[in-house]
């Protein structure tokens, strides 16, 4: 167990400096691309490119490249996969990231034997280590991040379309198929982002958990969003700071904080939110509702009628953080 001396005194350390930054690139792309991947229920996506780039950083070891290298390319040759096999009809996407995900781990454990078992090296990038983030790594981190955070909000309204109605956005002539595959690959590099923090088997669990986690009790798309970014921040910040403290990977710690927090979100929604929603449903109203009652705009200043609240009844009937609940009307 570490001091409070010590705690201060790691703060002036590089080492847990470039970490802290780099933690930081790792929950604002996880979380923001965790909100769309659990709305679009692909959460094995994150989860087949994660131990994808495992097989990639096994390659490096095995070859003496440097690992993150050798798992961004085989993270992007996997997704291009992907993206071949459903564009060519010849699997379903799902199947396809389960074979690269079979792939990702057997190519890995392959190399890991030849090279005459699982080495120190290889455990920090399974389950993530504060100790070995480089300048050079924080550099490629921030470039990374700087490319998805640009996509993101370039084709924000694309990738909202599809998330919520991916026929419709077809039918309106957005290239579903390359959108996906962009997204893929924006997810591919999230992942190098986040494999000396988290490592590679507990990367998904980052992905989702805030996600997950902020739909609990957010009503609205961007509200989730960034409750989404504020949870992921937390949780890697504080896992970062309990990692050292208690001398165990930082992935570990920052996953179980994220689940605990996952936990009490649930908590949350099931005795505040739903009785909220109960109470909302049972009031009744007192202003306008000219969108709702047909022939109101026309009735004037008679359309005043204190009525049972349709927009409640239907907020009532929706679960708390599931993707429906994004439809509501604003005013709830």
């Amino acid at each position: 167990m570490t001091s409070l001396q010590d705690l201060f005194w790691v703060f002036q350390c590089d080492f847990f400096i470039r970490a802290y930054l780099s933690g930081i690139c790792a929950a604002l792309l996880c979380a923001v691309l965790g909100v769309f991947i659990v709305l679009r229920r692909s959460s094995l996506i994150g989860e087949g490119i994660a131990h994808l780039s495992f097989g990639g950083i096994a390659l490096g070891l095995f070859l003496s490249i440097y690992p993150l290298y050798t798992a961004l390319l085989l993270s992007l040759v996997g997704t291009l996969a992907i993206y071949f096999l459903n564009r060519r009809k010849i699997v379903y996407s799902e199947t396809a990231i389960g074979l690269i995900f079979s792939f990702g781990l057997a190519f890995g454990a392959v190399l890991a034997s030849l090279a005459g078992g699982f080495s120190v090296d290889l455990f920090a990038y399974l389950f993530g280590s504060i100790l070995t983030v480089s300048q050079n790594d924080l550099i490629l981190f921030f470039a990374l991040t700087v490319a998805v955070l640009a996509f993101v909000l370039l084709f924000y309204k694309e990738l909202v379309y599809l998330t919520f109605d991916e026929q419709g956005a077809r039918l309106s002539g957005i290239p579903v198929l390359k959108f996906e595959f962009a997204f893929n690959v924006m997810v591919a590099l999230t992942v190098v982002v986040s494999i000396k923090i988290v490592g590679t088997l507990l990367i998904s669990a980052l992905l989702i958990a805030p996600a997950a986690s902020s739909m609990q009790f957010s009503g609205s798309f961007r509200r989730t969003l960034l409750a989404a970014i504020v949870l992921g921040l937390f949780a890697v910040v504080v896992g970062l700071l309990l990692s050292f403290a208690v001398d165990v990977a930082s992935g570990g710690a920052i996953v179980m904080l994220s689940m605990g927090i996952f936990v009490l979100s649930v908590a949350f929604k099931k005795y505040y939110v739903s009785r909220k929603a109960s109470t909302i449903a049972a009031a009744t109203c007192d202003y306008p509702d000219d969108d709702l009652v047909p022939g109101a705009r026309e009735e004037g200043a008679n359309a005043t009628t204190t009525r049972r609240c349709h927009r409640a009844l239907f907020f009532a009937e929706l679960t708390p953080g599931s993707p429906d609940a994004f439809f509501v009307y604003r005013r709830f």
